[in-house]
């Protein structure tokens, strides 16, 4: 007898949800007005950010600002390392 687990539920407090998405499930899950700035995945398992709550976009506005300051020093790195190095051997 085949084990029978429903599409969309939760397991230890943490949500998920194999069921089809459709399109506008997908973006109604995303832009929630009123609700907290974590909301359940409209597909997979866990939250995901609420684009409607002001908390999402400090955290996005934070992580792009470490994505770009991580991507300035790896630039600035090579350019150190670019300039010609003269060794002397005795």
């Amino acid at each position: 007898m085949a084990d029978e687990r429903p599409p969309s539920g939760e397991i230890f407090g943490v949500p998920y949800n194999f069921e089809r998405p459709s399109l506008g499930r997908m973006l109604s899950a995303y832009w929630q007005p009123g609700d907290d700035m974590l909301v359940k995945k409209p597909f997979g398992v866990g939250y995901t950010l609420n684009l409607a709550n002001w908390r999402s976009w400090v955290v996005l506005a934070v992580a792009a600002a470490l994505l770009a300051q991580e991507n300035r020093s790896e630039s600035e790195e090579y350019e150190d390392t670019e300039e010609p190095v003269e060794v002397i051997v005795d």
